[in-house]
This record gives structure tokens, C-alpha cells and sequence, in this order.
């Protein structure tokens, strides 16, 4: 069984809608890292239904709600991988809500953009 789908079947999530769960990130970036998951088991975010993406980017105030109840975060990062060969490693849809503190990391500027590292400092390129 997906390790998602067991997590939703033992109803680990801290938040739910009809169509998606919240829980925390197994393997958390920063403290307060979750994650948030279609009920339905598929890998491909763009496979699933218009209701399903909505419910899925529904529950990100309630994670936000939740992360700001026990952590003091000053900004966050919420991405999607979708695929592979865009660094996804469980076969099941999921985004990452993750809270982001000052000093966490020396230089903050350009977030996700380090997904690709060479192209991150394009304020250097004017």
C-alpha cells in the first residue's frame, strides 16, 4: 500500500475536506513541514479532478492555520513535483507547505527557484 494512502486509511491527518488530507512531513524540511494529499490514490496532480485540485489547494489556510497555532514561521514555501524529472518520489499527488524561518538558510532569495540551481541568481543577470 502507498505509504499516503496507509497514512489517510489510519487517519493520521491533522486537516481534511471531502476530497483531500493534511499531515505532517515525514522527512520535514523545517519545523512544521506538511504536506497535503488527494484522498484518491493518483500519482499525476494534472490527472485529477478539477474538484479534487481545488480541494487539495482548499486545505492550504487550514495547514497554514494549523502550522501558525505551534510554530512562529516569517514565510513559506508551498510546491508541487509533479513527475520525476520534476524531483517526485512518491507516486502519489502531494504539496508540500513549508514554513520557512528567518535565518534557516544564509541567502532566502529566489525560494524555489533553487530547484534548478545554475538559474537562481537571475538578479545577477541585469
Amino acid at each position: 500500500m502507498c505509504v499516503f494512502c496507509e497514512a489517510i486509511s489510519q487517519h493520521l491527518y491533522f486537516v481534511q475536506n471531502s476530497s483531500a488530507v493534511a499531515f505532517p512531513d515525514a522527512y520535514p524540511l523545517s519545523p512544521g513541514h506538511a504536506l497535503i494529499v488527494p484522498r484518491r490514490h493518483e500519482v499525476d496532480f494534472f490527472a485529477l479532478s478539477s474538484d479534487e485540485q481545488a480541494a487539495v489547494w482548499d486545505l492550504t489556510q487550514q495547514v497554514r492555520d494549523y502550522i501558525e497555532s505551534d510554530y512562529a514561521p516569517a514565510g513559506y514555501n508551498i510546491g508541487l513535483n509533479a513527475g520525476v524529472a520534476a524531483g517526485q518520489t512518491i507516486d502519489h499527488t502531494h504539496v508540500h507547505v513549508i514554513p520557512r524561518y528567518k535565518g534557516d538558510v544564509e541567502d532566502p532569495r529566489g525560494g524555489i527557484r533553487w530547484v534548478i540551481p545554475a538559474r537562481v541568481p537571475y538578479w545577477d543577470e541585469e
